[in-house]
């Protein structure tokens, strides 16, 4: 009798220790009773979701060059544009940027993936009827649906840039020893994190929200995960980084910060450095861009992943780290090797 006790006070405590310790709270859906209003423009996706958007730019009726925004880590569609009213009038561009699933006004995606992300972009682009061909510029972690879209729809890309993009220390390709030395240049907290999004995505929640231990400087923003120059694009553009800054986790961080470094850093159906080059008569580019000072993206494994893959056009910035989309001339010149590539 006294061992049964024990047992069912041991399965309770285990159930309340999942509900009320390391189950995330459902999200907090725009658009439904109780949930944050609508105030941003939405297309439905096939799935019943709906995706968030914004344009600037020129008219995308008079545009040359359509591209569409990615953007990163505890960002969203409101991300800063540094890129001159000159510049973009002279190109005639029009920018599409969008709330990734979970992200500001996007509603979540429980079963997010790389490739869900991937097709999110193909189905917005025609949804907005950008055409048979369109560009992608994905920052940082929204470099894993860059890299989705060079596996599952290259053939709608005119050509994509990744800036500062994420490298998944579990890509097989890469050797052991160099994703291991990568691995441990990072801040102890963010090994245990990623360690944990990988190995076990049940727990991140628990791990990303006790406080017995520091759990990520990403959240954090740590002085130590920012370089000379990254700290100067800092003060110079503090507040204006993002718009609306707090519209981006409220549906809840679980479905937002904690979805993405699941799967950015979770295992892959695909490994991108057996990718084809999507344009093998130099019709247009590849560009892969990464700042030498990136405290969060290792420059060593980037240069692997861009020798593996001699199509990709790389450029390193000597004194960059990982705000460099944030550098007005920077950014312009992405821009113009993207969409104005010598050699084509």
């Amino acid at each position: 009798m006294f061992t049964k006790a024990v047992i069912v006070l041991l399965i309770s405590l285990l159930v309340w220790t999942y509900q009320t310790i390391i189950q995330p709270p459902p999200p907090n859906i725009c658009g439904l009773p109780g949930g944050p209003p609508v105030t941003s423009p939405r297309i439905k996706l096939s799935d019943g979701r709906y995706l968030a958007y914004r344009e600037r730019g020129v008219a995308k009726e008079k545009s040359e060059f359509k591209i569409i925004m990615v953007h990163g880590f505890d960002n969203s569609k409101d991300m800063a544009l540094v890129a001159s009213q000159e510049l973009i009038l002279e190109l005639r561009i029009y920018f599409l940027s969008f709330d990734r699933a979970g992200y500001g006004e996007s509603d979540p995606n429980p079963n997010r993936s790389v490739k869900s992300d991937t097709f999110d972009i193909q189905e917005l682009a025609d949804k907005l009827q950008l055409g048979s061909n369109f560009y992608v510029l994905g920052i940082s972690m929204g470099g894993y649906p860059t890299w989705g879209c060079l596996k599952y729809i290259p053939n709608r890309l005119a050509g994509a840039a990744l800036v500062v993009p994420i490298v998944n220390y579990w890509w097989p390709s890469i050797p052991c020893h160099l994703s291991r030395e990568a691995y441990k240049r990072q801040l102890q907290r963010d090994q245990w994190k990623l360690r944990i999004a990988h190995y076990v995505p049940g727990l991140l929640y628990w791990w990303m929200s006790q406080k017995w231990f520091p759990s990520s400087s990403y959240v954090e923003i740590v002085p130590e995960v920012y370089g000379n120059r990254d700290k100067q694009i800092l003060k110079m553009m503090s507040g204006t980084l993002t718009h609306n800054q707090t519209m981006i986790r409220q549906q809840g961080v679980f479905e937002s910060l904690h979805r993405d470094l699941m799967v950015g850093f979770g295992s892959w159906d695909f490994d991108p450095m057996e990718l084809s080059n999507p344009f093998p008569h130099n019709e247009s580019f590849i560009h892969i861009w990464q700042g030498f000072e990136d405290p969060l993206v290792p420059v060593k494994l980037q240069r692997y992943v861009c020798r593996k893959l001699q199509w990709i056009r790389y450029h390193e910035v000597t004194d960059g780290g990982h705000l460099i989309m944030y550098d007005t001339n920077l950014f312009e010149a992405i821009l113009r090797e993207l969409l104005l590539p010598s050699g084509v």
